[in-house]
């Protein structure tokens, strides 16, 4: 008789979920790495591992919280500014105990006060604190809502093609059923809302009842704005169906190009008026991990619900409290994202330089590696409008397609293999996200250092070059080494 946690006693849906971003090619890039192989982790949005610093006014704050005693020493104002020492004095009065403390199970009231006021500001409508839930990283809310919606497998979630693995994951290990939508790539990624129809049809036709849908913009892995056109067709679309929309916008920040800027769902939903404001159930994500902050490992998100009943709500915050309480220095990371330093405040100058440094290096960054990737063999890439990733297409020769197969690998992945083993370049291939039957993709962060990008492009053109003259078949057309 096997014991509890056996293997072959384990929950089924644990066994079936899978997460590419750090998958085969994570562990295989860590080996080399133990090896003594240098090895450039361009696999997760991850900025500070690659090298970008944090902002200093934040972490003074939060230096500040996590050691109040330095509040009470006379020489604190020769190390902090004045600003910093009066904003951690805010937040420190918000909390019951500091930083070592549980908060209410939602977050601080304060710092939901401070996001509710940044999405006015954002949107230009009022948000109410009371339907804004803070989350350890938006990915804990996402799996809290999918919680809520999913009930079995006959639940169905509409999800983006390519998408970030996190859904198809979390919908996996729920128990629900993941329905792809796909996403244009020869329209830069955009949305055709009879993909949609269709996608809801041949659920239906399995069984499946769709009960939301996910859309994440900027997009991961595909790195495009939607239009504000595409955002009404997609409200308008959810409202048909009774869909609840799941807003995934982590990276609105990250926007590289001027003629698409990054409209909130939200906002999109609120400006049609009503009735059309009041019949949209609409779930937005938000966190301080992308952006220019870049903060990963506080895990500081939040998700701000609109037109979900009082009674759903009720429910949620349940399960919220399951878990007590997120963690208090990232709620203190969201209250400073949402508020910043503002025009004539001490720190304000050196945090809008170290931000639009930022900005400006990962919009420079977007164009080498889109230029870098279109420079090369068999190879396009649209350009990365928002997020932080490049999702070039990999147009494989039959013969390196045949070698993958013989080898026990899908195409891309045998691709990425001899990527990271040829130049330590850890990447992810598309297959992990969902792409076209015979299509073939690799993820990769635009993140490493501006100055490391020219070497890092130079590397991955001499071995995809010498990887294509390899395996092309003069008889398909390419030429032979």
């Amino acid at each position: 008789m096997s014991k509890g946690l056996d293997y072959e006693g384990l929950n089924e849906n644990v066994k079936k979920c899978q997460y590419a971003v750090r998958g085969e090619l994570y562990l295989r890039a860590s080996e080399l790495q133990k090896e003594g192989k240098k090895i450039i982790f361009t696999n997760v949005g991850n900025p500070h591992a690659l090298g970008q610093k944090p902002l200093t006014f934040p972490r003074q704050v939060v230096a500040l919280c996590q050691a109040p005693f330095l509040l009470d020493d006379p020489n604190v104002g020769i190390v902090f500014p004045a600003d910093a020492i009066a904003r951690a004095k805010h937040y420190l009065s918000m909390t019951s105990g500091g930083l070592g403390a549980y908060s209410d199970s939602r977050g601080i009231p304060g710092v939901r006060k401070e996001i509710a006021e940044f999405i006015e500001r954002r949107d230009g409508y009022p948000s109410d604190p009371e339907l804004i839930f803070l989350t350890d990283g938006a990915s804990k809310g996402v799996m809290q809502i999918l919680n809520a919606v999913i009930g079995g497998q006959s639940d169905g979630i509409l999800v983006p093609v390519p998408q970030y693995p996190l859904y198809s994951a979390s919908i996996s290990l729920l128990g629900g059923s993941l329905v792809p939508y796909y996403l244009e790539e020869t329209a830069n990624w955009g949305l055709d809302i009879n993909n949609l129809r269709d996608a809801i049809q041949q659920a239906t036709f399995k069984g499946i009842k769709v009960r939301a849908m996910v859309i994440i913009n900027p997009g991961n892995p595909t790195g495009q704005c939607l239009s504000v056109a595409n955002l009404q067709e997609i409200v308008n679309f959810c409202i048909q169906e009774k869909l609840v929309l799941l807003a995934d916008e982590v990276y609105q920040q990250n926007i590289y190009q001027d003629e698409r800027p990054f409209v909130s769902a939200r906002k999109v939903l609120m400006d049609m008026g009503p009735p059309m404001n009041k019949d949209l159930q609409l779930v937005s994500f938000h966190t301080v991990s992308k952006g220019y902050w870049g903060e990963c490992g506080q895990r500081g998100g939040y998700f701000e619900m609109t037109n979900i009943p009082q009674k759903s709500v009720d429910e949620i915050y349940k399960i919220a409290s399951i878990a007590l309480s997120p963690n208090v220095p990232g709620q203190i990371f969201l209250g400073l994202m949402v508020n910043p330093p503002k025009p004539g405040d001490i720190s304000y100058l050196r945090f809008e330089q170290e931000s639009k440094g930022i900005l400006e290096s990962l919009r420079k960054r977007a164009r080498i590696m889109t230029d870098g990737f279109n420079s090369c063999r068999n190879v396009v890439c649209n350009f990365t409008e928002g997020a932080m990733y490049s999702f070039p297409q990999i147009c494989l020769p039959p013969k390196a397609v045949e070698a993958a197969k013989n080898a026990g690998k899908h195409p891309d992945v045998f691709y990425c293999l001899k990527l990271l083993e040829a130049t330590g370049i850890s990447t992810v291939p598309g297959s992990g996200f969902g792409q076209k039957e015979g299509v073939f993709h690799m993820r990769t962060t635009i993140l490493p250092a501006e100055e490391d990008m020219p070497a890092i492009m130079e590397s991955f053109k001499k071995f995809n070059d010498a990887f294509m003259e390899h395996y092309e078949d003069q008889r398909a057309g390419y030429s032979r080494m």
